[in-house]
C-alpha cells in the first residue's frame, strides 16, 4: 500500500467482507476510469450470459486501463460494481471472483457492489468502475 493512501475500518462500523469503510489520500492526481465493461478489444461481448467469463475480462480490462496511467490495483481509491441480478449469493459470488481476481486489491478500498436490472449491452451481466490515485 502506498503511504498516499491510507484505508481504515472504524470500531464503530461492522466487520466488512475485505473492503475499508473509509479511503484517504493524500493531495495529488487521480484517474478516474469508465466502466470496465466485459468487451474484447475488437469491443465483442465476452461470455454471454457466463458470470465468471464477464468478470475475468473486466478484469483484464482493468488492468490494462490502470497500466495505462501507470497505476496498479494497490492505488484504487474507490470501486463500484454492477451486477445484473437480484440475487444475494449471485452478487457474493461476484465478490469473491473479483477479489481473487488479479485486480483484487483494488476492492480492499472503499467499495460498493450493486445488484441492477440492466447494463448497457445485451447479455452483459459485470461492470466495474474505479478511481485511482495516481503514483
Amino acid at each position: 500500500m502506498s503511504p498516499r493512501i491510507t484505508r481504515i475500518n472504524p470500531d464503530r462500523l461492522h466487520p466488512t467482507p475485505g473492503y475499508h469503510h473509509i479511503t484517504v489520500v493524500e493531495a495529488g492526481r487521480t484517474a478516474h476510469l469508465a466502466g470496465q465493461c466485459p468487451l474484447d478489444r475488437d469491443g465483442v461481448l465476452v461470455g454471454p450470459g457466463s458470470l465468471d467469463a464477464q468478470i475475468d475480462q473486466v478484469a483484464a480490462n482493468a488492468l490494462a486501463a490502470l497500466a495505462a496511467v501507470g497505476a496498479e490495483p494497490d492505488d484504487v481509491v474507490r470501486s463500484v460494481i454492477y451486477v445484473c441480478t437480484d440475487v444475494t449469493e449471485v452478487l457474493g459470488a461476484a465478490w469473491r471472483r473479483l477479489t481473487a481476481s488479479a485486480i483484487g486489491p483494488a476492492f480492499t478500498t472503499a467499495s460498493t457492489l450493486l445488484g441492477v436490472n440492466r447494463l448497457g449491452f445485451t447479455g452483459q451481466l459485470v461492470e466495474v468502475d474505479l478511481t485511482a490515485a495516481l503514483p
